[in-house]
This record gives C-alpha cells, structure tokens and sequence, in this order.
C-alpha cells in the first residue's frame, strides 16, 4: 500500500514500510485513470496532460482573498439565474487526456449536463488567479487550454498588476474584451449586468 506526499511541487510515493519513490520518471506514463484515481487522494492542486502531471504550487492567502470576493459576486449573480458556480479544486476536463483545475467554475444552467460529480466536462466561464511562480501559465498556456476546451469566457485575476483581463471566445481563439486596472469597472461579456470593481476586488486582500 500506498500513501502520496507532496514535497515542493515533487510527487512522492511512500509505501508502509517507509520506502519512497520520486515518480518523475513516470512522466509521460501516466494514464487518464491514475491521474483522477490520484487526485481523489489529495487536496493539492494537479494538473494533467497526455501522462504528464503538473502539481500546482499552494495558493498564498492574498491569492485565496481575492477569489474568495469574486466567488461571492458571482454567487450572488448566478444562483438566482438558476446557474451554478464553483471554486478549486475542482477538475475541468478540457478534452479526454487533459485536465485543469480552474480557481473558479460556472454554469449559467445548474441542469447543463456538463456539471459531473467528479470532474466537470466544461464551462461557461472560468477564472484564475495568476500565480507569482508562472505567471505564463495563466496568462498564455491556459488561455490556449481554455480556447481548446470551448470555454465562452475567461477571467485572469492578476495580482502581480492589479488588473483583471476579461477574455471571450472568438471562433478557435479567445479576443480582448479589456484589461481593467485600478479605477475601472470590469464587466462580463457573457453574464448581461455582471460588473466588478477592480479596486475593490484587489484591496479584499490587504
């Protein structure tokens, strides 16, 4: 038997008696099944591409305080629209063989069935939260993810400039809708009257 331990972003395997396996050299090897059946078994975030896993780093509190506000707001917007909205972790299935796990997930219909118990099969919108590690993981290799998996809009949150990017899908790709910084607004495309104050989204963290 068994047990997993993150250590840095490294994936461990620790048997019983105490023996550890550095699973890097399985990089490539893993399969669809393995990846879900070893995220049920942990509350870190990892993520997954054609049999290779990626373990997220922690999310730090500002990180956290921030999408806490706008899981709130959209909250409040979407469940009496009948909508459902989600927060990490939470896998996204972008396509079989590739999964994210989005800071936050929507559903303008609760009954889409789309929305799975174990993995969701797509999004209305999704939302990130740049982290300061690799801030290119959000702000280009998940905008390409996310176009894949037809996701109408997407939000990048980015603290490391205190602006909001509100993106919507165009075809194969995703188009600008704004980048709103301090003293703007940011308004959804898709969700009619939904609107954002990027001040004070980003002082819920101070």
């Amino acid at each position: 038997m068994t047990t997993i331990e993150l250590e840095s972003a490294d994936l461990v395997l620790v048997s019983r008696e105490g023996l550890q396996l550095d699973v890097a050299s399985l990089q490539g090897l893993w399969t669809e099944a393995q990846y879900l059946k070893l995220t049920d078994q942990t509350n870190h975030l990892i993520e997954f591409t054609d049999g290779d896993i990626e373990v997220l780093p922690m999310p730090t509190s500002r990180h956290q305080e921030i999408l806490a506000l706008l899981f709130e707001l959209l909250l409040m917007y979407v469940r009496p629209r009948g909508g459902k909205v989600l927060f990490a972790s939470l896998r996204l299935q972008i396509r079989p063989g590739k999964y994210r796990e989005p800071d936050i997930l929507l559903l303008r219909d609760k009954a889409d069935p789309r929305y799975q118990d174990a993995f969701w099969l797509g999004a209305d919108l999704v939302v990130e939260v740049v982290s300061p590690d690799a801030p290119e993981r959000d702000t280009v290799s998940k905008v390409a993810d996310y176009a894949e998996a037809g996701v109408p809009e997407y939000w990048i949150i980015n603290p490391l400039d205190d602006s909001v990017t509100v993106l919507v899908l165009d075809g194969a790709a995703y188009a600008e809708v704004g980048v709103f910084r301090r003293g703007d607004v940011a308004q959804s495309r898709l969700l009619e009257g939904f609107v954002v104050e990027v001040n004070a989204l980003f002082d819920a963290a101070q």
